[in-house]
Parts: structure tokens; C-alpha cells; sequence
């Protein structure tokens, strides 16, 4: 393994070759720090980590955490990793349980080992369930409906105990939709297979794969489709780093949801994606999905108000236009 000889601070990026974690690590370097990924390269990329060093390994192999942690000395760690296919998820909920649940406990049990006592935790809004029409707060009720939602809860729970037992401090992220790309199209979202929906339209758009499947137009919304909020990643991000910001200063353990408390229709994103792109998106309807809630919509006031959190970069215009300059650049596959 190499050591780094750098005297800016590294932080350790689980997940770093991945959607959301590639884009951590980019603003952490911007930022002054060394982004150290970890990562099993199952969902990741190799050429995403542009950034910083490489460590592949995974979080159920504790010997490999308790090397990278020896080797970089990294001051917090930013903790992407984690399956998160809602439908697999309730396929095989085990191997859910196993890697997020299991793989977390590892890399919590390795950090307090090394005396590394921050973590940025990327959690998810679905640990709040089914909660049609309520604008969601951190103090909703959490009643997870599926493996993926029920097992970032539990990881939850172990940073909380964690903090008693320990004094480890984590701010924990709950986010919806997460879309768009960085605007430089270094790195961006290029999942295989691709589930989400902005992906999906422009794939559909620029005739690379048949017409999208919308999965249900009988809900009650306003026009039939489900309503979800979608935040840009890079403003995903910068909150991931006043998160950082705020452990480093000592300011203790903290939940903050993320988005910008506007719901958007999937015809809504279609809409747009016609009219950023200038392209039709070819599309059909089909049935709904098990466990498609109608509308979720998060309230973000806390991280407004305890991060200095402002969504700058989240209309549908800027996140598919920027989705869209980066699926031209052919992704990682070019």
C-alpha cells in the first residue's frame, strides 16, 4: 500500500469510486484534503478515482480497513458505501443486512481502533417509509418498508451507540433523488445497469435504449406520476463537506435531511428533459412498483440553518443539462 507523504489531512472516502462518493472526492481535494477511496469496485469505477489514492478492498474484510486506516492516518471518513437497489433489496434482504449493516459496523469498529472519531454518514430518506403528502423533517417517524431503507437505520443506530460508548461523532445525511453530474463532466453517473430516472431519459432520448417505462400513472398527484425531490450532486456534496466542516469544529453529532422541499412529477422531469436537451423522450407507460410511495418531499431547514446549506445548483434544467454534457462524453466507458 502507498503512503501518502502529503501534508494536507486525508480523508477516507468509502465508496469513493462511485456516483456520489466520485464527486466527494473531487470537492474534498478542492477543499484541501487527500481523498483516500475505498472501494470493491462492484458498482465503482476505477477511472473514476482521479483525485487521490486507490485502496480497493471491502468493509466485511476488517484487516484490509485496519491497513488503510494505518497507512493514511485519514482525520474523518465520508461513508458512501452501501447497495441501495430498492428492488433487490427486497429480493435478497440478507445481502442487504450483510454489506450495509455488517460492512458499517466493520468500518466504525476500525475507526475507533485507529482513534479516527468523524464520520459523514450518507443515509437515506428511506429510512422514513411510506409517508405520502408529509413534508419530511428530521423528526419524522422512521418506518423503513424494505432491506436497503431498514439497514441505513441500523447504521444509524450503531453511530449513535457508537457516540455513547465511544465519543465517535457522525453527521448523518437523509436524501432523496440525488441527479445531475459535476458541471466539469470529470465525473458523473454512469451506473450498470442504470435505475435512475434522468439517466434513463436521456438514454431514451438520445436512441440508447428503448422508450422509458414510466411505472404507474393512476397515483394521486396531480398528473398521475409519482412526485419526488431531486437534488443536484455537487450541492449534495458541498453539504457533505460543511458536514465535515462542522465535525472538525467540534460541534458534535448531528441528523440533517437534504432537498429542496420542491416535488417534481415524473412527466414534470420529462418535461424538462425535452425542452434542456431538445430532444423528445420516447416513453410508455406500465405498471406501478411495490412500494412506490405517490409523493416524498423533504423539508432541509435544519442544514439550511445549522450548515449554511443553500441548494444552489437544483433546478431540472441544471441537472439535466449537466447530466447530459456528461452521458456525451461516452462516461466511463469511453
Amino acid at each position: 500500500m502507498q503512503h501518502n507523504n502529503s501534508q494536507a489531512p486525508h480523508v477516507l472516502v468509502t465508496g469513493g469510486a462511485g456516483y456520489i462518493g466520485s464527486h466527494a472526492c473531487k470537492q474534498l481535494a478542492r477543499a484541501g484534503y487527500v481523498p483516500v477511496t475505498f472501494d470493491n469496485l462492484s458498482t465503482g469505477w476505477a477511472n473514476a478515482v482521479k483525485f487521490g489514492p486507490l485502496v480497493q478492498g471491502d468493509l466485511l474484510d476488517r484487516a484490509a480497513l485496519d491497513g488503510v486506516f494505518a497507512a493514511y492516518r485519514p482525520v474523518a471518513v465520508m461513508h458512501f458505501a452501501a447497495l441501495s437497489q430498492v428492488g433487490e433489496a427486497t429480493r435478497d434482504p440478507g445481502r442487504y443486512w450483510r454489506n450495509n449493516l455488517g460492512g458499517s459496523l466493520n468500518l466504525i469498529e476500525a475507526m475507533v481502533a485507529a482513534g479516527c472519531m468523524d464520520m459523514v454518514f450518507s443515509s437515506t430518506c428511506a429510512t422514513y417509509g411510506d409517508q405520502d403528502g408529509v413534508m419530511l423533517d428530521e423528526d419524522t417517524p422512521q418506518r423503513p418498508l424494505n432491506a436497503y431503507g431498514a439497514s441505513k437505520l441500523a447504521v444509524e443506530g450503531v453511530l449513535r451507540d457508537f457516540g455513547v460508548s465511544h465519543g465517535l461523532n457522525s453527521v448523518i445525511f437523509r436524501y432523496f433523488n440525488v441527479a445531475g453530474a459535476d458541471p466539469e463532466a470529470e465525473v458523473g453517473e454512469w451506473h450498470q445497469p442504470e435505475t435512475h430516472l434522468i439517466p434513463l431519459m436521456i438514454e431514451a432520448a438520445a436512441g440508447a435504449r428503448p422508450a422509458l417505462v414510466i411505472h404507474g400513472n393512476d397515483y394521486p398527484t396531480r398528473d398521475g406520476t409519482c412526485i419526488r425531490d431531486y437534488v443536484h450532486v455537487m450541492d449534495l456534496i458541498d453539504a457533505h463537506i460543511r458536514g465535515l466542516d462542522w465535525l472538525r469544529a467540534g460541534r458534535g453529532s448531528r441528523v440533517f435531511n437534504l432537498g429542496t422541499g420542491a416535488g417534481f412529477s415524473v412527466a414534470d422531469v420529462i418535461g424538462h428533459c425535452a425542452a434542456s436537451i431538445g430532444r423528445d423522450v420516447p416513453h410508455e407507460f406500465g405498471l406501478r412498483r411495490a412500494g412506490d410511495a405517490a409523493a416524498l418531499v423533504s423539508g432541509s431547514q435544519r442544514a439550511c440553518e445549522g450548515l449554511g446549506w443553500v441548494a444552489q445548483h437544483s433546478t431540472l434544467e441544471q441537472m439535466i443539462a449537466d447530466a447530459w454534457r456528461w452521458y456525451q462524453t461516452g462516461g466511463y466507458s469511453a
